[in-house]
């Protein structure tokens, strides 16, 4: 039986590059098989990786801030009972090294990422902080520790001597390093506009009828366990809209389309300064509201949390931003979710006057409307497709049975 476990890097990941947010153990902590040891963040997910086996953490080869790449030694377990001292590790050994070499005065302070910007948030030099992570380094814990435990008034003078320093005592701009998610997320947006020539649709629904239901089925909902939002009136409306159009649910290849089956639809959750991820709801055209009332409401809690796993985030074939509930009419275009070929948009909920044809005459009435958009890839679909989607969306909507199987 080998003397050593290594803890490796999930080969599968949601996002374009993962990186190691935060060890939670220290090198010598005794770990049980299944224990959370580090935390990983994507563009769309972070996550928990768990210890192999049981053990004692012997040696890190990635730091805080470091790139993890699909399979990529993370650590190493010893599975021995005694662990020798951290200097015999050679991980640690040539790390220490390398920082000798690069600082004749001791080991050089390296932040990272997340600890920069708290750092550069709150104005705060690292050197009023004394770090508990690995050989000394300041973890994100211990720059809120000392944010909890500062005094107002002391915070105030180190950041007034941080702007004198600046040389902008009158109000410097306040710069915010990016997070691991944020420049994953621009990339990404970017990759997007720069392949798929993006079109958008907009229609306009009227919410009377499913506003109407939900009044009459929310409570049972919500003691069944599925809080019936309006969003899942939508994923439901979503995936039946698939029927008259199904290349809404594809993806572009040089050579071929490739239209799925299963319609996974993702919901864009904003974290708010943190950015967005999008959950994704397995084959919802399998699903009744009821079960899709369900599993939002897990997922968007989750979400919030920082609670959700990779497969959580996996597999989506298209997505919805309901940008509306943040007071947004209208946005478009709403930049696609590669490698899928649309995105729905929806637009803020609000009473309008409308004109409706009552008793074989036009009259204004008051209607709950939004605004819903379908920006779509041109090189998968066109203008007729498109419209013809949105259609069966509305038509879905504003035609919801006032009782239907629960």
């Amino acid at each position: 039986m080998a003397d050593t476990a290594n803890i490796l890097m999930p080969l599968e990941q949601e996002g374009s590059k993962s990186v190691v947010r935060a060890w939670l153990k220290k090198i010598g902590d005794s770990v049980k098989c299944d224990e959370p040891l580090l935390e990983l963040e994507t563009d769309k997910v972070a996550v928990e990786v768990p210890a192999p086996c049981d053990g004692v953490l012997a040696s890190v080869a990635l730091n805080e801030g470091d790139e993890a790449a699909p399979g990529a030694v993370l650590g190493v377990l010893s599975l021995s009972a005694h662990l020798g001292p951290p200097a015999s590790s050679p991980a640690i050994s040539v790390q220490a090294a390398t920082l000798a070499g690069e600082d004749a005065g001791g080991p050089r302070q390296r932040l990272s990422p997340l600890v920069k910007r708290l750092l550069a948030e709150h104005k705060l030099p690292p050197e009023v902080i004394t770090g508990t992570g690995r050989d000394g380094r300041i973890t994100h814990k211990d720059v809120e520790a000392s944010l909890a435990h500062r005094p107002a008034p002391l915070r105030a003078s180190i950041r007034q001597t941080h702007e004198k320093a600046s040389g902008d005592a009158g109000g410097p701009n306040k710069n915010i390093p990016h997070s691991a998610m944020r420049k994953s997320i621009a990339a990404h947006m970017a990759h997007s506009v720069s392949i798929a020539p993006h079109v958008t649709a907009v229609f306009e629904a009227d919410f009377t009828a499913i506003a109407a239901h939900r009044a009459r089925h929310k409570d049972a909902y919500a003691k069944a366990g599925a809080p019936l939002t309006f969003s899942a009136y939508i994923v439901c409306a979503a995936a039946g809209a698939m029927q008259v159009s199904p290349n809404v649910n594809a993806r572009w290849h040089d050579d071929f389309l490739e239209v799925f089956e299963d319609v996974n639809i993702g919901m864009g959750v904003a974290l708010r300064e943190k950015g967005l991820i999008v959950p994704v709801i397995a084959r919802a055209q399998t699903l009744t509201l009821k079960q899709i009332a369900a599993r939002l409401g897990d997922i968007t809690e989750r979400a919030r949390n920082n609670a959700l796993k990779p497969a959580d985030v996996q597999g989506g074939t298209f997505t919805i931003s309901n940008h509306g509930v943040s007071g947004s009419l209208l946005a478009t275009p709403i930049i696609i979710n590669q490698p899928q070929s649309a995105i729905l948009g929806v637009g803020k909920l609000e009473k309008r006057v409308v004109v409706r044809t009552i008793d074989g005459a036009d009259a204004m009435v008051i209607k709950p409307m939004a605004y819903v958009s379908l920006t779509i890839d041109h090189r998968v679909l066109d203008g007729h497709q498109t419209n013809a989607w949105l259609a069966r969306f509305v038509e879905i909507l504003e035609t919801w049975p006032l009782e239907d199987a629960q």
